[in-house]
């Protein structure tokens, strides 16, 4: 019997988008490996049970057990005011309420070898363990977070960081912050690039696009930027750059958001109507991702003007998609954009607006900066990410690592590596 590796694919709803969208790029990856004996299972139930299914198999699925009736009563109350004057004012209280979850013995039943936890809601459990703190927004940007959820991730991040035999990051700038803040060996955590989720999906057809022009009633020029709307996306001063550039160019610059409209999206509506500039902003929800990728083709550029990214899908997958792309110069996003990208800075709405004027009149730029970024993420495949995880995976499972094993993990070391120079 090879080894058996478990894949957390508990989603929790607050990151079920960018989550998701790496267990299904890993399962995809995994699945495409051919030249081991590994076993994969994935912990999974709901919606994301029947999402992993076409591509791993139902008899890879493993289904969580119930808790008692206290543990789902313990999580709601958590995130109440209760939890948060528990947290204030009743120590041992906000302690309980904020306890660490423990397996419920699914994983144990099922004879695993090793666990990875893809998203950062894991559990204790004796098996060696990967684990994804993913970010530490909270600590960066404690005013996006109420204190109960501050003081949950908190807790709950550094106890599993310290729990799991590894800590996975998908950038450098990440794994010094998460090195720093819970103060790590550097050789526990280990920088593994996470791959564009459409690497896996079909490229659109000519009609798929000009399905997509009219579904969404899309200009003839358009510039794009998809991400919930989550304050720390930027929306805002996005909102403002296109004002300017209207008001100080002269140029009318139609903006298409996509992703899933949270409660911060009526604070967003209102500014648009504040700064009149109604007819140039179309906020299309949530969309498939056939038509995300036709999106990213149609657009002229992409930008990204977050004020926080462990590393963004976002600028990877315009990459991938062959749209030149405007990001923000903060945490993670130099390392990742490299010379394929225009840099700003995300709080002033006039860098912004100057990048997007230029990708809007310099075709010379936007084709160099399209030709940068193919190079720069050629190399970043699904394939490739899964045979760096198996190689953790054997080293934790304590299997005699093959020479192209080491190899694979000495590329990792640094994310940069994975990714070819311009």
């Amino acid at each position: 019997m090879g080894l058996r590796v478990c894949i957390d694919a508990r989603i929790p709803p607050e990151s079920a988008g960018g989550v998701a969208q790496v267990v299904l790029g890993l399962a995809a990856g995994l699945a495409s490996l051919s030249d081991g004996v590994e076993e994969y299972r994935f912990l999974a139930s709901g919606a994301m049970a029947e999402l992993l299914a076409p591509v791993v198999g139902r008899e890879n699925l493993l289904t969580p057990r119930p808790g008692p009736p206290w543990s789902a009563l313990r999580r709601g109350l958590s995130q109440t005011s209760a939890g948060i004057w528990a947290w204030k004012h009743a120590p041992y209280l906000g302690q309980v309420l904020h306890r660490l979850p423990v397996s419920d013995g699914a994983v144990e039943g099922a004879e695993i070898d090793v666990v990875h936890f893809c998203s950062q809601a894991a559990f204790l459990t004796k098996i060696p363990s990967i684990y994804h703190p993913h970010d530490l927004q909270h600590v960066h940007l404690p005013e996006f977070f109420s204190r109960s959820v501050r003081a949950r991730r908190e807790h709950q991040y550094g106890a599993f960081c310290r729990a799991a035999k590894m800590v996975a990051v998908a950038s450098n700038w990440v794994r010094h912050d998460v090195i720093e803040h819970y103060v790590l060996s550097p050789e526990k955590v280990w920088v593994v690039p996470l791959a564009p989720p459409v690497e896996t999906y079909p490229v659109p057809s000519s009609s798929d696009l000009a399905r997509a022009r009219v579904q969404y009633e899309l200009p003839n020029r358009f510039v794009l930027y998809p991400a919930q709307t989550w304050p720390h996306k930027n929306h805002l001063r996005l909102l403002e750059a296109i004002a300017w550039l209207r008001e100080a160019h002269g140029l009318s610059i139609p903006l298409v958001c996509t992703g899933h409209r949270n409660e911060f999206y009526a604070t967003i509506r209102r500014r648009v109507r504040e700064l009149r500039i109604e007819p140039l902003v179309h906020f299309v929800g949530f969309v498939s991702s056939l038509s995300l990728q036709s999106l990213y083709r149609l657009a002229r550029a992409t930008i990204v003007p977050t004020l926080f990214e462990a590393g963004s899908f976002p600028v990877a997958e315009a990459f991938h998609s062959g749209c030149a792309v405007a990001c923000s110069n903060v945490t993670s996003l130099p390392e990742q954009a490299g010379e394929a990208a225009l840099l700003f800075d995300p709080r002033n709405s006039k860098e912004i607006g100057e990048a997007i004027r230029r990708l809007w009149t310099d075709d010379v730029l936007r084709s160099q900066l399209i030709e940068r970024g193919r190079r720069r993420i050629e190399s970043l495949t699904w394939e490739r990410s899964a045979r760096m995880f198996r190689a953790h995976y054997r080293r934790l499972g304590g299997v005699a690592l093959p020479e192209d094993d080491c190899a694979t993990l000495a590329s990792g070391v640094c994310s940069v590596a994975m990714l070819k120079t311009d």
